[in-house]
Order: C-alpha cells, then structure tokens, then sequence
C-alpha cells in the first residue's frame, strides 16, 4: 500500500486552507472550498530507438472556491503564505459580488456528507517518478529496436502522472489524496510497394505505476512480438466492400465508442445545454431519463469512480464527494446522468455522484466523466464463440479515428485493424474501413456481450472539455460485443480515391 508523499504533506496544507476559509466566512461566503494540488508529469518520446524529446513539468498551486449570494466566485494563487491564501480567498469573494448583477439562477450545492481527514492513495507499487528515466528511455529503446526488426520505423511515448490534491471546505470536508497512472505507446510503421501503413500497441493506459511496464497487468512482449506480422498483413490486405455487415468489436476499439456515444452524451451539463461551446450538448435530454431505448436489453451501462486501476478513480472528487458506482443505462434504457453537486441538486436527482473535476490549480472544477464501462455478461461466451456466431461480419480490434457531431448521435469509427468473419471464421484482414451509425441504432443493434474473460478497462489521458479547455483521464471497460447490420464504408472511396 503505497503512501502519500512526504514533501507534500510537509506543504502548509492546512494553514493554507483555513486561512482561506476564515476569510471566505467572514467576507459573507455561504460555501467556500479550497484546493491545493501538484501534479507531475513527465513524457518520454522516441524515434527509431533514439530519445527525441523528454518533458518534466511540475505544476503547484491552490484555488479557492466561493458561492456568495447565489454567484460563483473563483481564484487561484501560488504563494504558499496564509496571508496570500486570504488574499486569493478576497479575490474569489470579489468575483462573486462583480458578477452576482448578471446571475440570472442562484447557485445551490446538493448536500453531501462530512468527510473529515479522509486520505486515499491510488492502486500501483512502483512510482514511475522512482525510476531513472536512462532506465525507461532504455527500456522503450529495447521494444523498438525488436519492432524494427521487421519494421521500417518506431515511434515510442511513455506518458507519467503524479496527481496530489488537498481539499477543504466550509462543511468541514478535509481530504488528501495522490494517484498515479501510466501510458506506454509504440507505432510501429512500414511502407511496400502497395502503399504505407502503420499500427500502434493496443495496451490501455491505467492507473497503475512502473510495474505496469515490466509485466504487471499486459503482456508486453507477447503484443510486440506480434505486432511486425500484423502490420505486413494489414498493408497486403485487400480494401473492404462497403455495405452492411454484422461486427464484433473488441474492448480495444469499443471503449472509445463508449467514451464519444455514450461517456460524453450522459455528462448532465450537456444534456441540459450548459456545455455547448465544445462540442457539447446531447441527444439524451433530461426529459427522456427513464424512457430513451439507448440500446438493445443486453446493454447496462455505470458510471463508476471506484474501479481499481481506472484513470477517473478517486477516493473524493474536487467537491469533496466521494467516488462512487452508479447506473446510467439498465437493460438499454437512460437510467441515470453523471453528476456535480450543483447539477444534482437542480434537477432534484439527490446527491453528488462525485463528477467534478478541475485539470490543475488554476482551473475551477466542472462536471466530468467518471469511468464509464459496458457491462460483460455473466457466464458469457467468449470473443471466439462471438465471431462463430456470424456469417458475414468483420472483427475490430484497436481504436485510430473516429468522428461524431456535437449532440453525440451521428458518428463513424475506424480501427488499428479488422478481420473479414466468413461463416463463424476469421479471413484474414480488410483495409480502408469505418463503421457508422447514429448512438442509438448502433447500441440497439448489439445482440450480445462477451463474458468477463473478455472484459479490458480502456481509456484515454486527454478528454477534452470546457472552455478554457480542460483535460481529463478517464477508464472505460467493455467485454467484447456483437452489432447486427452495422453500416461500413471504404475509406478510399469515400475520399474520392
């Protein structure tokens, strides 16, 4: 079990936040939090075995918080004195009267319980901080000098996060908390005589530390060792027929469906039209919770902050809410939203389900998506006994592009590669393919999911959101699944090739 940081606890953590507090409360605050947060990342980048580029950036600072008659109120400081931390409370107070004139709805919080000196470490054994970066940048070296073996060019990236967050409010809410998560990527590229092609790891990126690296939760070596094959066969392979086939889809391609269709379109501020400035707003509007058919009765959907190694997990989120587990879609209907204080308690939908989150000090936290995972089925059948269920079909593993219109509806898909399926078998790979469909046809469509032995927890470091713009972390798990009469385009012949 790892522990929190000495250094950062030697931080004036507490000093800070009641300084804060005291001065919020007596300027006429009726909420006030305060946040004090370093994160550290470092990115390790490299070519043809050769270090390209190496970035280690440590950012610390705190924010405060405010609602003053009914207003937000927001500043953010680095000064680790307690007369800075009133200073920057003063300001946030200030924020609040200058825009109360032009506050056209009072801002409540839902309630939420006390949480007093609640300390919470995220799951890894080795912190990748730890390591010298001469072993890591080492370590990729050594994957890509055996990719190019039967590749024309390697591109290698470990991305690294340390996330360390203090929070305090004027509840009484008092949480300390650290995280790290990891990702590793290589492409492995390659050109022929019939064109150019290429084709990254499908390795998740986690919550995990170093370990994950050297053996801990992915089979490195036996994915790089297969992936020069896969790449020639994917760059002989023919163009794929356009039309209507039946898919299954592999966790490595279908968490990013997840995240676009379905993370993003129950995120409540969208629903609601509150985020509409990137790509924001949904389909799936508030009127419709508990009667949408979002999908077929196999599809159950949760939003969840407490799953192990997810990229969104946390033992409280930046409002002090506990991380928690919670249904959106049940047996294919909208069952639930993901939610902030403020929205929960405006819809009358009770408490918090724990969904705010800022990027960094300087940001103020708004609502974001928790790790949001298809569920398998329990006893299911394997991805074998998937793909031997269909005649004329294409298996899809890996993600790559994809595109899909503001209210999360319309959108099409491509993939690292896919396989012809000819009477239950795999026929070897297809080129130049996306599915397409709108949200709810495509989740209508799915007959089946795959058993636990097929479930993997995807995800991505930097979704986007908000304007400024904000990036978050967040999981997605899936089992594999089968869809009935998905729609595939040729790629080239869209283009006008």
């Amino acid at each position: 079990m790892r522990q929190i940081d000495p250094d950062f606890l030697e931080l004036p953590l507490r000093q800070l936040a009641d300084a804060a507090l005291q001065r919020a409360r007596e300027l006429g605050a009726q909420h006030a939090d305060f946040r004090l947060e370093r994160v550290r990342a470092e990115t390790l980048s490299l070519y043809d075995t050769r270090l390209e580029g190496a970035m280690d950036a440590d950012d610390l600072g705190y924010a405060v918080r405010v609602v003053k008659d009914g207003t937000w109120g927001f500043a953010a400081g680095i000064h680790l004195t307690p007369e800075a931390a009133a200073v920057v409370a003063e300001q946030a107070v200030r924020v609040a009267e200058v825009s109360a004139p032009i506050n056209r709805e009072p801002i409540e919080l839902a309630a939420e319980p006390v949480h007093a000196d609640a300390v919470w470490v995220s799951a890894y054994d080795v912190d990748p901080f730890e390591v010298p970066a001469a072993d890591k940048v080492g370590l990729l070296a050594e994957w890509s000098a055996g990719l190019l073996k039967g590749a024309d060019h390697v591109s290698a990236r470990l991305l690294q996060v340390k996330e360390q967050k203090f929070y305090a409010d004027t509840a009484g809410t008092v949480t300390t908390q650290q995280r790290v998560r990891v990702h590793p990527k290589l492409n492995a590229m390659k050109a022929t005589e019939s064109g150019f092609d290429d084709m990254s790891t499908i390795a998740p990126p986690v919550g995990r530390g170093y370990e994950y690296l050297t053996g801990t939760g992915w089979d490195w070596q036996g994915e790089l060792a297969r992936l020069p094959e896969l790449l020639a066969e994917k760059l002989a392979a023919p163009s794929v027929e356009a039309g209507d086939y039946d898919l299954v889809i592999d966790p490595s391609n279908l968490w990013l469906t997840i995240h676009e269709s379905i993370g993003h379109a129950t995120e409540l501020d969208r629903a609601l039209g509150y985020e509409a400035a990137y790509a924001g707003t949904s389909f799936a509007t508030f009127d419709q919770l508990g009667e949408l058919v979002y999908g077929s009765p196999v599809m159950n959907v949760t939003g969840d902050r407490t799953v192990e190694h997810g990229l969104a997990t946390v033992g409280f989120d930046d409002e002090g809410v506990q991380g928690q587990s919670f249904d959106i879609v049940k047996d294919g209907i909208l069952v639930g939203y993901q939610l902030d204080r403020r929205m929960a308690l405006m819809k009358g939908l009770g408490r918090s389900n724990g969904c705010a989150f800022a990027d960094s000090p300087g940001h103020m936290p708004i609502q974001r998506m928790a790790n949001v995972s298809l569920a398998a089925a329990p006893g299911g059948p394997s991805t074998e006994e998937l793909i031997a269920g269909v005649e004329r079909g294409i298996y899809i593993v890996g993600d790559k592009s994809w595109s899909i219109d503001m209210q999360r509806y319309n959108f099409q898909f491509t993939g690292q590669r896919a396989y012809k399926i000819s009477h239950g078998k795999l026929d070897g790979q297809v080129r130049d393919f996306a599915y397409q469909a709108t949200t709810t046809d495509f989740w209508q469509s799915m007959e089946a999911v795959g058993g636990p032995q097929t479930y993997v927890l995807g995800g991505a470091f930097n979704c986007g959101k908000g304007q400024p713009g904000q990036v978050a972390p967040v999981s997605h798990g899936c089992p594999a699944a089968l869809f009935r009469g998905v729609r595939i385009l040729n790629t080239v012949q869209e283009g006008g090739k």
